[in-house]
């Protein structure tokens, strides 16, 4: 990369773009392996695959929920999920807990067996357990409700009947 300068690691453990140069996983390499099915967290060190907007309690995701690290995590580290918004500060999860192999933590059969509430969603809190601690979140991730996704009710014209004398 012309220009850039190689920054050292801050105390949340952020790599810089030179860095990952320098170890040999690009950000480009990594998207190509995944297919184009990563979406930025709030850390620059993660990614992860999309969660759809809207599920239903405790349904298992339709595909396993990743989490793809940019810099060098060691294989064997945990790594956690927690959820959580204003309503529910702690959402109840099954399955949120994985470890990191070949820089990809996969959460197979996750489940979400807490409400989000009505027209809102929760945040999740990716937490990587390495030396030191990383800490990801991916805002307005995934609304949950008792029924899941369905259509919208419809406004109907009511027709009124007069009686004619």
């Amino acid at each position: 990369m012309p220009g850039a300068q190689a920054l050292s690691m801050s105390y949340t453990g952020s790599v810089s773009a030179a860095q990952h140069a320098t170890t040999g996983r690009h950000v480009v390499d990594i998207l190509s392996d995944h297919q184009g099915e990563l979406i930025k967290t709030d850390s620059p060190n993660f990614l992860c695959t999309p969660l759809p907007q809207h599920w239903r309690v405790n349904k298992s995701l339709q595909t396993p929920f990743k989490v793809v690290a940019l810099s060098d995590i060691p294989d064997g580290t945990a790594v956690s999920i927690m959820a959580g918004n204003d309503e529910n500060y702690s959402a109840e999860l099954r399955n949120a807990s994985a470890t990191m192999k070949g820089c990809v933590a996969r959460f197979n059969d996750l489940r979400f067996l807490g409400r989000s509430g009505r027209g809102k969603s929760f945040n999740l809190t990716i937490t990587v357990f390495s030396s030191p601690p990383q800490v990801a979140t991916y805002q307005r991730a995934i609304k949950i409700t008792v029924d899941g996704p369905r259509e919208p009710r419809r406004k109907y014209n009511y027709v009124t009947l007069e009686v004619i004398r």
